[in-house]
């Protein structure tokens, strides 16, 4: 790092933020409008930058170049006493949701070249599919009718906080399993969850979990509920997690059992690419260490009331209805034609009594372990 100066006069932080497209004039604009004061002064009496000045201007910039507007900016920036690495970890959060959005579009666009070029139609929704945002903001949409908080799973994840008084969620959503009687606050990166979170419940503030805007041990106990295996590091957000808080409750996924993909009949029988969507998934013992946690099943009551992709495992048809499945991040991640074929071959056996014959033993079970994980630091 180079030596920092006592102050900067106007044309020279013009001239270092010249590639962003700011002018003197510009400037002078948010000194107007009291968005970016300069607030020192040069050694012949002229208004002047300070270093705070100049990261408040980063801050501001970095926002504008997010797509925010000015009057958001000024909530944004607040006053000055405002904490830079707060806002240093909220724009990296939101550049990774940008990050999110552009590689679903790009892979959509991929898709419709292809079949594009094999002279495929392509029809107006899969056109707009290109819109879509992030993951969650591609099945987020269906959340409230299907995704809701199953009291079983709730009082298993209540017992694991214990008596902690102040609550991160991390990966919030639309708030499930959020506690009512703790002090909660609520991290989610994806504008259209946040949107479907009911009136009244937590603050909620737009990060990811790789980068969380608070202090360290700010809170009792920092949780993720079925949100981690969406994370682009999931250790380096299971340890800010643990940063940020003294103890740390987490609703993952177990893949290092031999032979895991068979546990789930819709994965082994139907579904064999699911295994592929959790290949860079880290193993349960490395997300346990990363933490110093220890693991406990979770098992999934056959009626369960939250529809995660294992929900009913003993109520088949309930896949093949299409606002079921978009409420299920897997089939976003497998694509199109593994869904398609996937509920064609369900429906068929379904309707042949083949389902039936081979699963004949989940008719007596109220719960089945499938696979999730509670980790408790």
């Amino acid at each position: 790092m180079g030596a920092v100066e006592d102050h900067w006069t106007v044309g020279r932080v013009a001239g270092l933020a010249g590639l962003a497209g700011v002018s003197v004039r510009t400037l002078h604009h948010y000194d107007e409008i009291g968005l970016v004061r300069p607030s020192a002064r040069t050694p012949a009496g002229y208004r002047a930058y300070s270093a705070g000045d100049v990261e408040r201007l980063r801050e501001v910039l970095a926002y504008r170049r997010l797509g925010f507007g000015l009057r958001e900016v000024a909530e944004l920036v607040g006053g000055p006493s405002t904490d830079a690495l707060a806002h240093l970890r909220r724009l990296r959060g939101l550049l990774l949701e940008q990050r999110d959005r552009a590689d679903v579009m790009m892979a959509a666009i991929d898709r419709e070249l292809e079949a594009r070029a094999r002279g495929l139609r392509v029809t107006p929704e899969e056109q707009l599919q290109m819109l879509g945002a992030r993951l969650y903001d591609e099945i987020g949409g269906a959340y409230t009718a299907t995704r809701s908080t199953d009291p079983r799973i709730a009082a298993q994840i209540r017992v694991a906080l214990g008596d902690a008084r102040t609550v991160l969620n991390v990966g919030a959503g639309t708030g499930s399993y959020e506690p009512a009687d703790r002090d909660v606050t609520a991290v989610e990166p994806s504008a259209v969850m946040r949107g479907q979170r009911p009136p009244g419940s937590a603050p909620c503030v737009a990060a990811a979990a790789e980068s969380l805007p608070f202090e360290d041990r700010s809170f009792d106990v920092a949780m993720a509920v079925s949100t981690v295996h969406h994370w682009g590091d999931p250790i380096a957000g299971l340890r800010e997690m643990r940063r940020v808080a003294r103890r740390v409750v987490v609703l993952t996924f177990d893949t290092d059992e031999p032979g895991w993909q068979g546990r789930f009949w819709l994965t082994r029988d139907y579904l064999p690419e699911f295994a592929a969507v959790l290949a860079d998934f880290p193993s349960l013992a490395g997300m346990a260490d990363a933490i110093g946690a220890r693991a406990e099943p979770v098992p999934v009551p056959w009626d369960c009331a939250d529809g995660l992709f294992e929900a009913y495992w003993r109520r088949p048809a309930a896949y093949l209805e299409d606002h079921v499945r978009r409420a299920m991040s897997v089939w976003t991640r497998v694509g199109p034609q593994a869904e398609q074929r996937a509920v064609r071959s369900l429906g068929d056996d379904l309707e042949s009594g083949r389902w039936a014959e081979r699963n004949s033993g989940l008719a007596g079970l109220d719960a089945a372990d499938l696979g999730l994980r509670l980790l408790i630091a």
